[in-house]
């Protein structure tokens, strides 16, 4: 993938507009059950109006953990509110995301529980199998950078393209190896994959513009697995800083999270049906996010 189209994703977080710093901030101690000024413990996330987040809220009070769930109106603002202090933890973002601020702010911010993945799907109006797919068909992919990359590591493990470079979260067009792809591969504005169905076999499409053209996620022939590795950059994620990765209060809110049903059926709930809880281990975040930053740092 030619350097100029991969920095694209670098410039985003670098010029992102920072929200005002705090002085003064010290982390929570590891065994601390209080936030950064010793009363409750700040959660930054950008929705919380979504029910879910007093379901959650209640069940930390039932375990004796008081938190507060603080709201951001954009994402570029919840990391660097994490960083300077103002919130303890945050929960808003994939691996991906937090592995591109990092870079971009030379922060060391740290997952140290996962929630949800948002699987991609592959739809088709002319095939219900995706086996039917012949040599040669075409497949629209989103022409956004994140996305096209998601979405051709998918058509990859589904063996309808090889990708040059093995799947990174940087893959693009140029990285596919046509001689031994499938389909040929057309990308398209992401808002335009769902109407571009009548004219290609198949299309990758983000949930969002699937719900908005009338599918349904169980309409797709194809989406990615949460326990395929090449997925798990995406999983969302409970960030802390570095030196709080170890708090043990905050490792039970992220168990709370992960083993509150009700929490769980509100987010799958205003994710339309679609996400996929998960609780892969802090030490497998971790080493994604150190594989991702590693292929930023090759990218630049």
């Amino acid at each position: 993938m030619k350097k100029t189209v991969k920095n694209k994703l670098l410039a985003a977080l670098a010029v992102a507009p920072l929200v005002a710093l705090l002085a003064g901030c010290a982390g929570a101690s590891s065994e601390s059950a209080t936030g950064t000024d010793g009363d409750a413990i700040k959660i930054g996330v950008v929705g919380a109006s979504d029910p879910y987040w007093a379901v959650y809220t209640k069940a930390a009070a039932a375990e004796g953990i008081e938190i507060e769930i603080v709201d951001f109106a954009q994402y570029p603002q919840v990391n660097p509110a994490l960083a300077a202090g103002e919130v303890d933890l945050n929960q808003f973002q994939h691996i991906v995301y937090l592995a591109e601020y990092n870079e971009a702010s030379s922060e060391n911010l740290a997952p140290i529980g996962a929630t949800a993945i948002f699987p991609l799907g592959l739809y088709s109006t002319e095939h219900s199998d995706i086996k039917d797919i012949v040599k040669g068909d075409t497949v629209a992919v989103p022409d956004d950078d994140s996305n096209q990359a998601r979405a051709l590591v998918l058509l990859q493990s589904k063996g309808l393209i090889k990708l040059k470079d093995g799947g990174t979260i940087f893959s693009s067009l140029d990285d596919i190896d046509e001689a031994a792809s499938k389909v040929k591969v057309t990308a398209l504005d992401a808002s335009l994959t769902a109407s571009s169905l009548p004219d290609v076999a198949a299309a990758v499409i983000n949930n969002d513009f699937a719900e908005k053209a009338g599918l349904k996620f169980e309409d797709a022939i194809a989406t990615d697995d949460a326990a395929d590795p090449s997925v798990l950059p995406y999983v969302n994620v409970f960030a802390s800083r570095d030196e709080d990765k170890g708090n043990k209060t905050f490792q039970k809110l992220v168990e709370i999270y992960q083993n509150t049903q009700a929490v769980q059926d509100g987010v799958f709930a205003v994710s339309g049906d679609t996400a996929e809880m998960v609780t892969t281990p802090a030490s497998d975040l971790a080493e994604s996010l150190a594989a991702v930053q590693a292929d930023i740092k090759a990218a630049q």
